[in-house]
């Protein structure tokens, strides 16, 4: 009896870790689909994929992670910068390889002025997720406000590569071309 319960927990783990590892290569398939989908939807279906991608990006693979990452957006959105960058600085030491924590907690440490914080958070988001345009438009935002345009630019550039409909890259796109940066002669 004891020889079948061991080989069933052998069997068992086995199963399990299957089950995470094609989950895992399923996540990377459905996101890189997505991102193809979004480069050439028409922008009526732009949001719907944009939320896709999101849920992909936003689920750490942990409730307890997860969670972080709701209260520290949560306090981010009721103005309470201090709660949130507790809250996202106990993810990303929790969670080091989770992008989206990286990224929240630049949200957070920007929105405190805490630039060098939020850049070094947005550089080592890209490095594990380099898709992530928010990320990407976030790192634009920045560069412009430290008066590097032309950088600035290539970010949006960027953003609008890998999501065409993107309001605000658009926006900010088109306000750098009236100043004379990204146009083309």
């Amino acid at each position: 009896m004891s020889m079948k319960l061991h080989f069933l927990k052998h069997v068992v783990t086995a199963f399990v870790a299957a089950l995470v590892f094609a989950a895992s290569v399923s996540a990377q398939q459905s996101e890189d689909a997505l991102l193809q989908q979004l480069q050439e939807a028409p922008e009526s279906e732009a949001p719907r994929l944009d939320r896709e991608l999101s849920l992909i990006w936003d689920n750490s693979g942990s409730p307890s992670m997860n969670l972080l990452l709701k209260r520290g957006r949560d306090a981010l959105e009721e103005e309470e910068t201090e709660k949130a960058i507790d809250h996202l600085t106990a993810l990303t030491d929790h969670a080091p390889e989770f992008a989206e924590g990286w990224h929240a907690r630049a949200t957070a440490f920007y929105q405190a002025g805490l630039y060098g914080p939020a850049l070094d958070d947005l550089e080592r988001a890209l490095a594990l997720n380099p898709n992530n345009y928010n990320a990407i438009f976030g790192l634009g935002v920045m560069l412009q406000e430290f008066g590097d345009l032309e950088r600035a630019a290539q970010a949006f550039e960027r953003v609008l590569v890998l999501h065409p409909h993107h309001e605000n890259a658009n926006t900010a796109m088109e306000q750098l071309k009236r100043r004379g940066i990204g146009r083309t002669l």
